[in-house]
């Protein structure tokens, strides 16, 4: 038992190999908390997506340090995979809580004309529009644009015209 006190530390005073060793330990953990909770969780980047990332990076780095006691990180960083994936599901079953859940997506762009008030509520910026859709197109030509969203991961959909 004394070896493995030696490998694994204690407390706040870990050594480099005592650290590397928990690493490793936490990486595996890890892979197997985002493998439980599901691709969507580095995939499509909305809310609930995000608060997963920053959780599960947060609590498993206090494992890595020493920080906390390391049964219950893993028992936390657990809870909230299993959250993510049980919430996931909940917006696969039930109809219209994704939108409760991430959102939803806004109208910026209909037709010819800017929705000014959408732009304000979704935060953006007519440079912003005029970014996406050079990033899309390539250039800043309207006369093929139907419609253009903000998604609800942040991303704009750009439509085009039929």
């Amino acid at each position: 038992m004394e070896i493995l006190d030696d490998i694994w530390g204690k407390g706040n005073t870990l050594t480099s190999l005592q650290m590397g060793c928990r690493a490793i330990v936490i990486f595996i953990i890890a892979l197997l908390l985002i493998r439980l909770s599901g691709r969507r969780s580095f995939g499509m980047k909305t809310a609930s997506d995000n608060i997963i990332v920053i959780l599960l990076g947060a609590i498993l780095s206090r494992a890595v340090v020493g920080a906390s006691p390391f049964l219950p990180i893993v028992t936390a960083s657990f809870i909230i995979a299993f959250s993510h994936r049980l919430l996931s599901y909940i917006k696969v079953i039930i109809k219209d809580s994704g939108k409760w859940i991430d959102g939803k997506k806004i109208l910026l762009y209909d037709e010819g004309e800017f929705l000014l008030k959408n732009m304000h509520r979704a935060l953006v910026s007519y440079e912003d529009i005029l970014q996406a859709i050079r990033l899309s197109a390539g250039n800043e030509d309207f006369s093929q644009i139907s419609k253009i969203y903000m998604e609800q991961n942040g991303e704009m959909s750009i439509i085009k015209k039929i």
